[in-house]
């Protein structure tokens, strides 16, 4: 059986590039890739209004083998990048991203959306619209592990708009970090979120791209 595989590659603008190719002895993360996208044809619930429900392996239940391997697959994208932080927003972004982190071998650190006590009174703090919540949300970071002169990677459970990936480069860039890519379980196409932040010159990375949900059909493409 022939197998056409994509292998992503990073171009001088920063931006993820991809190219088919054969090769019987390859064993690249993109199959499992692959497994994600399955993954959503079988168990993502499209409930209208761009909203995909992935509550079963993600945002809800966490399929631990299936985090594991796209987290690794992050870790090979972004191994040259030279992070030194993880940073995420709670709670749907925290599966994926401890599953890079313990591949890169780096600590996580999620933004919180609501302030609690053992918390320090003064926090990196911003507004990011949030899509099913239908409202605005704070995302707070203490400084306390946020520091100057990080080299941060963001990674999150979806790039749809890009509200909220730029809420977390603000929080970096607040607390004198540098943001130094991007990577994103699922993205929607068709919400611009990459157009947004393309003018950052972020390294930019997702590991299934949908460019549809009409008619309750999830329509998969690549970058």
């Amino acid at each position: 059986m022939t197998i056409w595989i994509l292998v992503s590659k990073l171009g001088e603008d920063g931006w993820g590039r991809g190219r088919w190719y054969n090769d019987k002895n390859c064993l690249v993360m993109e199959a499992r890739v692959k497994e994600l996208e399955e993954r959503i044809l079988r168990d993502g619930k499209v409930l209208g209004g761009g909203i995909l429900k992935v509550d079963s392996f993600v945002n809800h239940q966490v399929d631990p083998l299936l985090m594991d391997a796209c987290g690794r697959e992050f870790a090979r994208l972004f191994a040259s990048v030279g992070a030194t932080k993880i940073l995420t927003a709670e709670i749907s972004g925290i599966a994926p991203a401890v599953t890079t982190a313990i591949h890169l071998g780096l600590p996580v650190v999620y933004a919180r959306k609501h302030k609690p006590i053992t918390m320090p009174d003064q926090v990196y703090l911003t507004l990011a619209p949030s899509h099913t919540k239908g409202r605005m949300v704070e995302l707070i970071v203490s400084p306390e592990y946020l520091a100057n002169g990080e080299k941060v990677l963001i990674i999150d459970d979806f790039l749809a708009s890009g509200q909220t990936i730029l809420g977390l480069i603000r929080l970096a860039e607040a607390s004198g970090s540098k943001v130094v890519g991007v990577g994103a379980l699922i993205e929607k196409l068709f919400e611009g979120g990459r157009d947004v932040l393309r003018p950052l010159g972020i390294p930019v990375h997702s590991l299934a791209c949908i460019t549809s949900m009409d008619d309750d059909k999830v329509v998969f493409g690549q970058m």
